[in-house]
């Protein structure tokens, strides 16, 4: 791990909420570790996903899509969260959607470092009704500022995600490794419990719940091949608590059984999960309540 030549480094995933920057890093490490769904501001914590392969070790940022448009304490901690992830990596990768540029990405736009390479990811190719549009939008965004590299990718379909990983390694750091080869990410077995009981919330209820949902592991055990976790949903309002739980629990229960299934191909082992619901009114704009649930 400590020969001349090895590559290691950290990259910054950025871009306006819903840009597939979350399944990107899941595909690139080739392991789910954060949690995606169609609805915006799904990611709020900074999460590291690591790949290492023969002469490099990619330590990826993936971060909470920079927001515009809600004002709480929690919206405004995230944008944070982002801001300072393009201040402490070697590089950044900034990603839009194939033949979308609007006003929310030149915001993310105006944020990019001047003195790190940005790779600009142009992903959702396979979503492009007329692929003859890919380079002409390619050369409008080479327009706009001068990234280091460009790479029209499908996150979803791991399209030329080789191709990214090469443009990547160029800007790395001559370092030895930092994690053990095995490893995928920094976050603990408790956290990544929490966040995939979060997306089946957001993937389940949709619209019917707004952001202000959270996730607390109140008790994480190991007892051999099993992993006891107890975990609850916290929401503001009690009409939240019973559109979480359902007719009969009969939602709260699919959640948790989906959650857990998830779990268990995560951890490589048995899971026990308990889940129910609590209401603590106005925590997304309690500084206080935000520092305690574990956000930065």
């Amino acid at each position: 791990m400590n020969a001349p030549g090895y590559k290691t480094g950290y990259i910054s995933i950025v871009g306006r909420p819903n840009v597939g920057k979350s399944t990107l890093l899941n595909h690139l490490i080739k392991q789910k570790i954060s949690i995606t769904s169609r609805k915006a501001q799904t990611t709020r914590h900074r999460i590291h996903g690591i790949l290492t392969d023969a002469q490099s070790q990619f330590i990826f940022v993936d971060t909470p899509g920079f927001q515009t448009r809600h004002r709480s304490q929690l919206n405004q901690v995230m944008n944070r969260v982002v801001l300072q992830s393009m201040q402490d990596v070697d590089v950044v990768v900034f990603v839009v959607e194939a033949g979308r540029f609007g006003r929310e990405d030149e915001q993310v736009l105006e944020q990019l470092p001047r003195n790190l390479p940005v790779v600009l990811v142009i992903n959702k190719i396979d979503l492009l009704p007329d692929k003859l549009q890919l380079l002409p939008f390619m050369q409008k965004m080479a327009d706009v500022f001068e990234f280091s590299a460009i790479v029209p990718v499908s996150a979803l379909q791991n399209r030329q995600l080789s191709a990214l990983i090469e443009a990547i390694r160029q800007h790395l750091p001559e370092n030895p490794f930092l994690f053990a080869e095995d490893e995928i990410t920094d976050r603990s077995e408790r956290f990544l419990a929490a966040e995939l009981l979060r997306e089946k919330v957001f993937r389940q209820i949709g619209e019917e719940v707004p952001y202000s949902v959270s996730v607390v592991i109140e008790q994480f055990t190991v007892e051999g091949n099993l992993r006891r976790i107890y975990a609850c949903i916290l929401v503001e309002r009690e009409n939240q608590k019973a559109i979480i739980i359902g007719k009969q629990g009969k939602k709260l229960k699919d959640m948790a059984t989906q959650a857990r299934k998830d779990m268990e191909m995560l951890f490589g082992s048995k899971v026990y999960l308990e889940v129910w619901v609590k209401v603590k009114s106005g925590w997304a704009d309690d500084i206080t309540a935000l520092k305690s649930l574990g956000y930065e």
